[in-house]
Order: structure tokens, then C-alpha cells, then sequence
């Protein structure tokens, strides 16, 4: 990913210098393993971890020559190391490094991301709360429907990201899996025992069957999930971006002292913050079809899924997680209106109650359909004439001889509307 959109945690993480580490890991693991099998001489493990360091330049030059990454990095361990460095990788097969070391890279990625989404969990709720009974227009459509709170709105936001919580942390388990199984899988040069000790001492799980690879729908249900996660940023972004339109004006992104706008008009406060996160949910969801499409390789393996995941791995972790960034910053910081809330509320001029004047008709005896008649006539009319609804029943005696004043006052306020909020709220918090 470009600098840009990157946080240096996770540029750590997909870095050249932590995969080589990696593999150097899953490497000692498993001479430990065999040494303490008998399978191969005492020490290897400890020479190897002592003398073998990652040089990046030197396993460069080596894949150069053999065009394999593998074979080179090991190469440059051995010139290290030393001769007791030819027992490593014993009975083992190149991918059991590469999937071990992938799926170790797709935990410690996953791991800071449900930070990532705690940061966002904490600000939601913080700003719920404060905004619990703060009332605004719901709308469907984009068009004014009911008075919901501002608080119910971002509640609804938390009980999205904690549902993406709980299946991040599922995907971190699904693919948290070791493969040293050697070719296509059937240990025949290797000791399964190796795997099993492996796989503890790297805070993972033997694979259920491997062929010559971890299978890949683990990995495609991990990215399905963080593509998951970007809608879900998209949702908040999309909102903001709404809100913050001139003849709306609800929310505000925070606009800094010397910040600017516009190159051409001074005026402009854009929601640039939401934009960008609308493009970089795009970015993190077009790696699912890739991954998707890595389930189905030939055989046992073949190798059309790596350059797939030498792209989507970086890309989709570093990504997201600079989205998930900004946007717990973002809604730490934004401007928030209650005044321009309140007088959006009122810009129909009471239409917003229709329901509650319909359906007070049906339990005073009138048909559903004519009661939706006589309402919907008299909201055209307010449309029309620029009035307010409840000016307009008033005056209409079919309503009025069913309804009176009294109740007319209550259906046009809030308190229905309201009435189970703290039931919702406890549900979602």
C-alpha cells in the first residue's frame, strides 16, 4: 500500500524483514521439534537461532539466481549458520513455510484490527449515550419518515461494528492453522508429531488436511470479513457525507485552523474525511473475489494463489486498518448540530406524525384504506399549500369527531417515538 493510507504497525507486519522472520520461526520451531524426536542431531535449533539472521539483499540476490524464495531464503540461513544448518528443513515442502508464515502474517494482522475496531466501539458508545434522547429525522428513501435520536442512529453503528467484532475474531481462529505436512500433505518425510509441536509453540492449530497447502477457503472467509468490516465503515461514511450537505448540515467533519477547502472557493468545508473512506472501503472489498477465486487451485496445489496474496494480503490489512483509524477519529471529533437536527424535524410541518393520525382512525372504527385515504389527502394538501398537517385535521370534522383536541396534541409530539428507547439501548449496549 502507499504511504499514504498506512500505518507503520501494519507496514511492520507485511514487511519483507517480518515474513523472513517468520518463516525463520516456523524453520527453529521445527528443528526443535525433530531434535527433540531424534530426527535429526542436537543443536541445530540453537546454531541456527544464534548465527541466522535475515539478510534481505543477500536472499534477493540468491532468488535471482534459483527463482525460488524459499530455497533462497534458506540458502542465505545455511551460509550463516554453518553446516548444521543442512538438517533444516527436513521432510518439509516450501509451503509449509509460506502457509504457516501467511496465516501467522493474517493473525498479528488481525489481532491490531479488532483494536482497531475497539477504538470505534468505545467513541460510538461514548457518543450515544451523550446523544440518546437528542431527536432527529429517521429517513428512508433519503426522504423524512419518523423522528428517531441521533443516539439510536449511532447505536445502531456500535451494534454493527460489535457484530463485526465477533466475526473478525471467528476468521483470526479459522485461519489461525499450521501446515508441515510436507509434499501434497501425507507426511511421508516427516513426522506429524513435528506439526503438532509446531503449530503450540507458534500459538496455532495442525491443519485438519492439508494437500500441499492450507486450504484457501479459510483465507477467503477472512477477507470476506474485513470486506464486511468496510461496508460497515462505508455505512458511518456515508451517513456523515449525507449529513453534512448544506441544506442538511446536521454533522460537520472537523475542519482544522488552517485547513482548506476548495482551491477555487474559499467557502467550501467538504466531508473529505467520509469520501475517502467511501474509496477505501472499495479497496478493501475488491479483494474478495480474488480470494474467492484462490479456493479452487489444481490438485494438490498450484501457485496462481500467490500472487493474489502477495497483493491482497498487504493490501486489504494495511487498508483497512487506516480506515478503521481515521474513522474512530473522525467520529471522536465531529461537529454535531442538535439545532439544525430540530429543525429538520420540522421542515414537513408535522407530516412525520401521519402513522399515528391513521391509525388513531382504525381503532375509532374506520377501515385501514380509508383511513390512509383521508391522511394521505390532507398531507398532499400540506405538501401543496406550504400547511401544517395538524392545522389541517383539525379542521376536517370526519377526524375531528373521532379524535379529540386532547389527543390530537399528544400524537403531535415525540414521546411515542421515544417511549422504548431505553429498551433498545439495552439491548445493544
Amino acid at each position: 500500500m502507499i504511504n499514504r493510507y498506512s500505518r507503520k504497525e501494519l507496514v511492520k507486519i507485511w514487511s519483507e524483514e517480518n515474513k523472513y522472520k517468520i518463516w525463520l520461526d516456523v524453520e527453529i520451531a521445527a528443528a526443535e521439534a525433530m531434535e527433540k524426536f531424534k530426527i535429526i542431531p542436537k543443536g541445530v535449533a540453537s546454531v541456527v537461532k544464534k548465527k541466522g539472521r535475515i539478510k534481505i539483499n543477500r536472499i534477493h540476490a540468491i532468488e535471482k539466481k534459483v527463482k525460488h524464495d524459499v530455497i533462497a531464503f534458506l540458502t542465505s540461513i545455511t551460509e550463516q549458520a554453518g553446516i548444521k544448518a543442512r538438517y533444516l528443513h527436513q521432510g518439509m515442502t516450501s509451503s509449509d513455510v509460506l502457509d504457516t508464515g501467511f496465516n501467522i502474517q493474517l493473525v498479528q494482522s488481525g489481532n491490531i484490527l479488532l483494536q482497531d475496531i475497539e477504538k470505534i466501539l468505545r467513541v460510538l458508545k461514548k457518543k450515544s449515550m451523550k446523544y440518546k434522547l437528542t431527536p432527529c429525522i429517521g429517513r428512508s428513501h433519503g426522504i423524512h419518515a419518523e423522528p428517531i435520536t441521533f443516539g439510536l442512529k449511532l447505536a445502531s453503528f456500535y451494534a454493527e461494528f460489535n457484530r463485526n467484532k465477533k466475526r473478525l475474531t471467528s476468521a483470526i481462529e479459522e485461519i489461525s492453522t499450521c501446515a508441515i505436512s510436507g509434499a501434497v500433505g501425507t507426511y511421508a518425510n516427516i513426522d506429524p508429531r513435528i506439526e503438532k509441536y509446531v503449530s503450540k509453540k507458534l500459538g496455532l492449530k495442525p491443519e485438519t488436511i492439508s494437500t500441499q497447502i492450507i486450504p484457501r477457503d479459510r483465507h477467503a472467509n477472512y477477507f470476506a470479513v474485513l470486506a464486511l468490516i468496510a461496508s460497515s465503515i462505508e455505512r458511518v461514511a456515508i451517513e456523515i457525507r449525507h449529513s453534512q450537505r448544506t441544506e442538511v448540515y446536521e454533522l460537520q467533519e472537523f475542519f482544522s485552523k488552517d485547513q482548506k477547502g476548495s482551491s477555487a472557493m474559499p467557502h467550501k468545508k467538504n466531508p473529505i474525511l467520509s469520501e475517502n473512506l467511501t474509496g477505501l472501503a472499495r479497496i478493501v472489498r475488491s479483494a474478495v473475489i480474488p480470494a474467492l477465486e484462490n479456493v479452487a487451485l489444481w490438485h494438490e496445489r498450484d501457485i496462481s494463489h500467490s500472487s493474489v496474496e502477495r497483493s491482497i494480503g498487504p493490501d486489504a490489512n494495511i487498508t483497512l486498518d487506516f480506515a478503521l483509524n481515521r474513522l474512530a477519529e473522525l467520529i471522536d471529533k465531529i461537529n454535531i448540530y442538535p439545532q439544525n437536527m430540530r429543525k429538520n424535524l420540522s421542515l414537513t410541518r408535522g407530516l412525520i406524525f401521519s402513522q399515528e393520525v391513521m391509525l388513531e382512525l382504525t381503532k375509532k372504527g374506520l377501515k385501514r384504506e380509508k383511513a390512509y385515504r383521508i391522511v394521505q389527502k390532507h398531507a398532499k394538501n400540506c405538501f401543496i399549500k406550504k400547511s401544517n398537517l395538524k392545522d389541517e385535521i383539525s379542521k376536517d370534522k370526519s377526524i375531528t369527531n373521532k379524535i379529540n383536541p386532547k389527543r390530537i396534541n399528544e400524537i403531535f409530539s415525540y414521546n411515542k417515538h421515544f417511549k422504548y428507547i431505553n429498551y433498545i439501548f439495552r439491548k445493544v449496549f
